[in-house]
């Protein structure tokens, strides 16, 4: 198994209590604004930001593990299936993809190639055109036999597409839903011919692809499967597969893991006999009565780490759920972890190889909203949290963006070398020390700078509102890289993830195209 499970309980150890309370500095204005602990230091947050250990009537709070002290170097979720499965690439969202990065790239193929992939639908702001691929949506990639490569991706013409990663070809047909394919989907990390991918028409698929065109085996639907749903029914977030059980969350609010009881038949086609064997709201009582509104949805990818499964919510509300029982196939779960940062969180969680969060926030307009305008205020947009001290978790926080609406975050987080690498939204990149929590450097950008930052091989890979790609030298950690080695123009607004792959970059655009970057030469 992925996890250290079978001995959390009794080595879980007690927080010691600590002699020295330090009181958080706040540096007002500046790049260098923030608020920092050590983490060998106490702070005395307010109670909103300890959150509180009755928050759910029948879940107890208590600590999650400690930190692990061991690096761990961030790679595939299965090291004997390579390639990029899912949303950033592994179950703490900490894998990038794999070089070279290309040195003076050009478009080698647009799909389709004559048109965009656009599609009518309907939100809360009425029906309109959307086209192309939006936030996250960052394409799995997945090697195949004699070099070939396979890009999955879906679009805003309510379609999954599989094309040739060489020539963006088509390989398989689409696989169709009834609205937008939104976010970011997930292959199968363990080599099953299987798709995880879930579409605005209120279902999240399980797909085979050993047939002869892509063939749903089961379905859950984001208003039927949960008593309560709240907010939405659209699946932005990428699945986990931890083993054979699978965890996801919905803008339903609700998280879901699902026994996925992976197989084949006769024939040596794959099978698969799913059961929903834990859900739990995403949200509690404390969250509703302190925002004062249901917009508490799950848009973000939910992140594992020995155990327990991470994920934030559009309230501000980040909790962990050890499942460490339910993944040994008990039936016995519990919430370990649960800190309130005031508003919404729709980037996923980034774990590094000590277990230490990293999550970023972006502001609404909560004027009307006192208690998330206040805490909006006392904490960061880019935050550090260790889960082994759930009392007191906030390492150091910063603020990246202003604090109007849509200021801070909605792009993921990267970590690289001690480097945690974030946009901001109205238009920038910053490079944070991940110990300390200083701003090293800040690049403007054009925004909005809703994509996510990969960096694979010391180059940063970056894109812009105003349709242009960049490329940073990131090789010495912490040092101002410059201008850009190069920038190249995709002809659309960047909101999705590129995907980095042996020479390639892989991205899809609002303009309407999925696109295939690399230099001219690079086979």
């Amino acid at each position: 198994m992925n996890t250290r499970a079978g001995a959390r309980h009794a080595a879980r150890r007690k927080i010691p209590a600590l002699a020295v309370i330090l009181m958080l500095a706040i540096l007002a204005g500046g790049a260098g604004a923030g608020w920092r602990l050590s983490r060998k230091e106490a702070a005395a947050p307010s109670p909103s930001a300890a959150g509180s250990a009755s928050a759910s009537p029948s879940v107890e709070v208590s600590p999650a593990p400690s930190p692990s002290p061991g690096p761990v170097e961030p790679g595939p979720i299965d090291p004997d299936f390579p390639g990029l499965t899912t949303f950033r690439g592994n179950l703490t969202r900490s894998y990038y993809g794999m070089g070279p990065v290309p040195d003076d790239p050009v478009i080698r193929w647009r799909y389709p190639a004559g048109g965009t992939l656009c599609s009518i639908s309907s939100d809360n702001h009425g029906s309109r055109e959307w086209c192309g691929t939006g936030w996250t949506g960052q394409p799995n990639v997945i090697p195949g036999r004699h070099g070939s490569v396979e890009v999955r991706i879906g679009a805003y013409d309510a379609n999954y597409h599989f094309l040739d990663g060489k020539t963006g070809e088509q390989v398989r047909p689409d696989l169709v839903t009834g609205d937008l394919a939104k976010g970011s989907a997930t292959s199968d990390p363990n080599g099953y011919p299987l798709y995880y991918a879930g579409s605005r028409d209120n279902l999240f698929r399980i797909v085979a692809l050993d047939r002869a065109e892509p063939t749903v085996l089961w379905s859950m639907d984001a208003d039927s499967t949960v008593s309560d749903p709240t907010w939405n029914n659209d699946w932005d977030g990428a699945a986990a597969i931890v083993d054979d059980y699978m965890l996801v969350g919905g803008e339903n609010s609700w998280f879901y893991v699902v026994r996925l009881n992976r197989g084949y038949d006769s024939r040596g086609m794959v099978t698969v006999r799913p059961k929903i064997v834990m859900r739990v709201p995403g949200y509690d009582q404390e969250l509703i009565d302190t925002i004062g509104d249901t917009d508490v949805s799950i848009e973000g990818s939910v992140a594992f780490y020995d155990g327990v499964a991470y994920f934030g919510n559009s309230g501000g509300l980040v909790q962990g759920w050890d499942i460490s029982n339910i993944l040994a196939g008990g039936k016995r779960y519990e919430r370990v972890f649960r800190f309130w940062n005031g508003d919404d969180t729709d980037a996923t969680i980034t774990i590094d190889e000590e277990g230490f969060l990293y999550v970023g926030r972006k502001m609404q307009d909560n004027t009307d909203r006192p208690e998330s305008f206040q805490r909006d205020h006392e904490i960061g947009s880019l935050m550090k949290l260790d889960p082994s001290r759930p009392k007191h978790p906030l390492v150091w926080s910063v603020q990246l963006g202003g604090f109007e609406r849509d200021g801070g975050l909605l792009g993921t987080p990267a970590l690289s070398e001690g480097i945690v690498y974030a946009m901001i939204t109205e238009g920038a990149v910053s490079a944070v020390d991940a110990e300390t929590g200083e701003i090293l450097w800040t690049k403007d950008l054009v925004g909005p700078t809703w994509s996510s930052p990969v960096v694979v091989d010391g180059r940063l890979i970056v894109g812009e509102g105003n349709g242009y790609l960049n490329c940073f030298d990131v090789h010495r950690p912490g040092k101002d890289p410059g201008e850009p080695l190069w920038r190249l123009n995709l002809g659309g607004n960047i909101e999705s993830t590129p995907a980095v792959w042996n020479g390639w970059i892989y991205v899809g655009t609002r303009y309407g195209q999925i696109l295939g970057i690399a230099d001219k030469h690079t086979k």
